[in-house]
């Protein structure tokens, strides 16, 4: 019996994971207890991506524990010990807005729920595999330093900038820079999953993400900003875009194609190894440029405002450079366009909200 470990299961990342990983052939056990919903209200609640997962997979089982909470983590992993094959973990508080209005939470969350689970791997099953959804913002605003030109619809990187042609790979530096509260904490968790791998041994895998998305996406204003600006367009809502004259730049890589890039690394791990994974220069937009994608390809007018005030420590222009990981993965490759994802986004939230 090989086991799959999924923290985060309902959320985005989780249940694409849980899926793949369940057509693959294993047993997948899941943890997440929504705490979606406490950060950003019950519309944004995992609730419903739970209840299809446990519905539609019948070897999946979900465990609605608290990965702050040891004693309840541990015994799961010493149940099953050495026929866990891999955890990934995916569980966060992931906005860095949201970390400021209670640090002990999202610290507690992003840094010591990595420990925990990296703890009771360590000591019931060193031999799995260990990923991590670490995200771009360990960077902190360090990007925005880049010099940056302006264009119609959005920001650009100089074009003799080493960056230019590939987008930003995993030499930037940590330091010296503003992180946000989130982005303090997921370092910790970043940096601890990368020390299990070189004190212990364990072959873990730190996924630094750009924006990522894709229809089980629970989209809020605070996380998920291509998911929630296309479900603010299908309702004709409003939107409010803050700072930058709206042309800040995201790449958006597709849930899909990131689990196919945890498959990959799954199939010939290495140690305590660092990539930088997002859309890269195959998908990235400015707001601007996804207001109008949204409407030539959906019919929908996104009607949104413009603020000068910015998000603090927000990224001006952020493309990852994705080579490293190709380098090491010659085989995955993207299956999704920035078109492509937000078809998929506009079809997918027109019939929940048709059957809502």
């Amino acid at each position: 019996m090989a086991i799959v470990i999924v923290t985060g299961s309902a959320g985005l990342i989780g249940s694409e994971t849980v899926k793949r990983f369940h057509a693959e052939g294993y047993d997948v056990l899941g943890i997440d207890n929504d705490m979606r919903a406490y950060f950003f209200g019950s519309e944004a609640s995992t609730s419903w991506n739970r209840e299809r997962l446990i519905r539609d997979l019948p070897r999946y089982q979900h465990f609605n524990f608290d990965i702050r909470n040891f004693d309840q983590i541990e015994p799961l992993f010493k149940r099953y010990g050495a026929d866990v094959a891999l955890i990934v973990h995916t569980a966060a508080q992931p906005s860095h807005d949201w970390a400021a209005r209670e640090p002990f939470t999202d610290f507690t969350i992003n840094a010591n729920g990595t420990l925990n689970l990296l703890e009771a791997a360590r000591r019931h099953c060193p031999q799995a595999v260990f990923i991590f959804t670490s995200t771009n913002k360990v960077y902190g605003d360090t990007p925005n330093t880049l010099p940056l030109v302006e264009q119609p619809e959005r920001w650009e990187v100089d074009p003799a900038h080493p960056y230019a042609a590939h987008g930003i790979d995993e030499h930037m530096t940590l330091d010296q820079s503003k992180h946000s509260l989130f982005g303090a904490s997921k370092v910790a968790a970043d940096v601890l999953v990368q020390e299990y791998g070189r004190y212990f041994g364990l072959r873990t895998g730190i996924f630094r993400g750009g924006c990522l998305t894709g229809p089980a996406h629970s989209g809020a204003e605070l996380h998920g900003f291509l998911a929630f600006l296309t479900l603010r367009a299908v309702r004709g809502q409003s939107y409010t875009i803050y700072g930058y004259k709206g042309k800040q730049v995201r790449d958006n890589i597709h849930s899909r194609d990131l689990v196919n890039a945890f498959w990959h690394f799954f199939q010939n791990p290495r140690v305590s190894e660092v990539y930088n994974i997002g859309g890269s220069r195959h998908s990235n937009v400015s707001m601007l440029e996804a207001i109008r994608l949204i409407r030539e390809i959906g019919g929908y007018d996104l009607h949104y405002t413009l603020t000068d005030q910015a998000r603090s420590g927000d990224h001006i222009w952020y493309v990852s450079d994705v080579r490293k990981f190709q380098q090491h993965y010659p085989d995955w490759r993207y299956q999704y366009t920035i078109e492509e994802i937000l078809r998929e986004l506009i079809d997918h939230i027109a019939v929940r909200e048709d059957v809502h």
